[in-house]
């Protein structure tokens, strides 16, 4: 099913990305990957927005690769975004570590890299850097924007802010604006990369270290939000991990043997400053603060689906419905579908069929040719 993959390079020195801070940047490079046949007008396309620890590899298997792309539950020929009918594009954000220019990359200037010297990172920024990668691939306009998580988030933006440059959009479990219980997470998860002796102001990359305790106790502390209490009892109830009690301060529950895996894994796929700008970056997001930020949108009559779970509780269904109703105040056409699934966040990463039909029926609806 993959098409294609590659990196592009989008912004240089002498023509660099002026960011949304008024900073500038480059070279930028972009990792990117495409599936499905592009129609000759190239008129078919749905750009795939990832979240927090996503990247381009958004479906099926690559070469050596055991385990298929973060959302090849849905992406695919026959699936609710079907490769048979839409041309489907993923690419990493800008500040990530997995192929695009982030603060682990080189900076020109200094031929070190960039750690906490890279620019603030805003949605905006996330968002016109794959802009520029579709014009660089000569999309005037996509069929559909489509994104979980922080996916949503950019998506969202897109449709706000450049809703010329699309047909519809897609924000499944996600937020406008950060509650302040969310933005406490992020920063316990933030300061426990930070307060790493292997942090080391952030050069850590130089002295050939890493905050491996940190990055590894935020990513646990942030799976515990990505799941539901209901999906954690059945996946794990109080089950010891090797029959029999232990009795310490080790791994002796399912649950922790669970999390010492996820954050353990996870060091070797994830940067740690690339968690603090991207995770920062979804503190400051609130498009609505503009009284006026769905007026083009609504202009043009861009159709948005905003989805939420039941089970959600890191970004609960008050949070896409404060979204659905700043869209239909501006009189956008939005259909909103709350799923009941008892996985929690995670949710949006999984087959649940009534999810995948929502999906499927939105974008079956999409008028691009």
């Amino acid at each position: 099913m993959l098409t294609e993959s590659g990196t592009t390079r989008l912004f240089t020195s002498d023509a660099p990305l002026t960011m949304s801070n008024g900073a500038t940047l480059g070279p930028v490079d972009v990792a990117w990957e495409r599936y499905g046949e592009l129609a000759p007008d190239r008129s078919n396309v749905v750009f795939i927005c990832h979240a927090l620890t996503g990247d381009a590899h958004a479906a099926g298997l690559r070469e050596g690769d055991t385990k298929p792309g973060w959302w090849d539950s849905i992406i695919g020929p026959g699936k609710p975004i079907d490769t048979d009918r839409f041309h489907v594009i993923c690419a990493n954000l800008l500040g990530g570590c997995r192929g695009t220019t982030g603060p682990a990359s080189v900076d020109p200037a200094t031929g070190e890299s960039y750690g906490l010297t890279f620019p603030e990172i805003h949605v905006a920024d996330y968002v016109n850097v794959h802009r520029a990668l579709m014009k660089e691939f000569g999309i005037e306009r996509l069929a559909a924007v489509v994104g979980g998580s922080m996916g949503g988030m950019q998506a969202l933006h897109w449709g706000l802010r450049h809703p010329e440059e699309l047909r519809s959009i897609a924000v499944i479990a996600a937020s406008s604006r950060l509650t302040a219980q969310n933005i406490a997470f992020s920063a316990v998860a933030r300061a426990a990369i930070m307060r790493d002796p292997g942090f080391h102001d952030g050069r850590y990359l130089e002295l050939g270290d890493q905050p491996s305790m940190g990055l590894s106790i935020a990513r646990m502390m942030a799976h515990i939000t990505y799941l539901s209490e209901e999906g954690m009892a059945e996946k794990f109830g109080r089950r010891f991990q090797e029959g029999d009690a232990k009795h310490g301060f080790g791994v002796d529950f399912a649950v922790e043997s669970y999390l010492e895996y996820q954050g353990r894994t996870f060091l070797n796929r994830f940067d740690a400053l690339t968690y603090l700008y991207l995770t920062r970056s979804m503190d400051y997001f609130d498009p609505f603060a503009d009284a006026d930020a769905a007026h083009m949108m609504a202009e043009l009559q861009i159709p948005a689906l905003v989805v939420s779970f039941d089970s959600d509780w890191r970004f609960d269904t008050g949070h896409s419905r404060r979204i659905v109703r700043e869209l239909e105040q501006a009189r956008v056409p939005v259909s909103f579908r709350e799923i009941s699934c008892p996985w929690g966040h995670d949710s949006f990463l999984l087959s649940d069929p009534d999810y995948h039909a929502t999906v499927r029926a939105f974008l079956q609806g999409v008028q691009y040719v």
